[in-house]
């Protein structure tokens, strides 16, 4: 019998798709304020409505389109912060893409930029959350739109825009067809990290590492099919910012039960548990813990110990990640 997980146990979220961790309320009643129809994107009881992964990035698009300005934008982070300061969560990692914010102009995105980093250092004051930006390529836009994100990313890396990714169809493209965009986000100072290992196989993680040169994979669970590249995960200290519920949700596994990470975890990678898109899959930190609990047997210290590696992972200042691991260890 597993531990009853303490739902306000602080956790460290490092994987959290910015546009899709908006509340569908919010997105709807933007929808109405604007006149937009997208009513067929959501199920009768309010939720997203989506038949596989392909169809939830055409949902996930149309959900954007009601986001049209830096106002739009700051709501939007005061609203996802809510619901993750609600979950226990002190720290969190957003993707960001300025191909929804400004359509990939630099000018264009600094001004919603400053919108969101304003409206995370109010929630910062007032709800005891810290939120740092991740600046995302979206990869089935192609590598020619990456340069341009990428661009976008290291004109504007600062305390708050720590990093960089790419996320979408892992089906569409080669890691290395997306190299010059993170050369040019390392050149800048930005942490790294990308999708892989979720849709593609184990080889997709080879690829993202020996390619893209990065610190974190998202997801990389499917790494588990290749033990040899498991052990160079835990060798090399590659963190895996996995989300098992997304995983589930979207039957890359069939259960939590089935799912990797506890054997992940077992050979010594490093994994940090993240939610993804939780409206989406219907989620919350607090309930991955709690299933992930009962499925394993984690217990609290358990947490802990991942919650550790992720503020250890975490692509922030020093000040601010002893600031998190004071919290996680109950010192602050």
């Amino acid at each position: 019998m597993s531990e009853k997980i303490d739902p306000a146990l602080p956790k460290v979220e490092l994987h959290l798709h910015f546009e899709g961790a908006a509340p569908p309320a919010f997105i709807k009643g933007l929808a109405q304020e604007k006149h937009i129809d997208i009513a067929k994107i959501f199920t009768p009881d309010g939720g997203y409505a989506y038949r596989d992964f392909w169809h939830f990035l055409e949902v996930y698009e149309a959900a954007c389109t009601t986001l049209q300005s830096p106002e739009d934008f700051r709501r939007l982070t005061l609203a996802v912060l809510e619901d993750r300061a609600n979950d226990g969560v002190v720290y969190a990692e957003t993707f960001l893409s300025p191909d929804f914010c400004g359509g990939g102009d630099v000018s264009a995105w600094r001004e919603y930029l400053l919108a969101i980093e304003e409206a995370a250092l109010e929630a910062q004051k007032t709800m005891g959350i810290t939120l740092k930006g991740i600046v995302t390529a979206i990869r089935h836009f192609g590598p020619d739109q990456s340069r341009a994100t990428a661009l976008c990313a290291a004109e504007t890396k600062s305390d708050f825009l720590t990093g960089f990714g790419l996320a979408g169809d892992e089906k569409q493209f080669h890691p290395k067809d997306f190299t010059w965009a993170f050369d040019c986000a390392r050149e800048a100072g930005l942490r790294l990290t990308a999708h892989a290992g979720e849709w593609g196989g184990p080889e997709s993680v080879r690829d993202a590492l020996d390619h893209l040169k990065v610190e974190r994979i998202g997801h990389g669970v499917r790494a588990i099919e290749d033990l040899a590249l498991v052990d160079q995960l835990a060798e090399q200290g590659i963190v895996l910012e996995v989300c098992p519920g997304s995983n589930v949700f979207l039957g890359v596994y069939p259960s939590f039960d089935k799912h990797p990470i506890d054997r992940l975890r077992e050979r010594e990678v490093k994994v940090t548990i993240s939610t993804d898109d939780p409206p989406f899959f219907r989620t919350t930190l607090t309930r991955e813990y709690e299933t992930l609990a009962r499925a394993f047997g984690w217990t609290e210290d358990d947490f802990r110990a991942i919650n550790r590696d992720a503020a250890n992972a975490a692509f922030c200042d020093e000040a601010t990640r002893a600031r998190i691991l004071q919290i996680i260890e109950g010192r602050a």
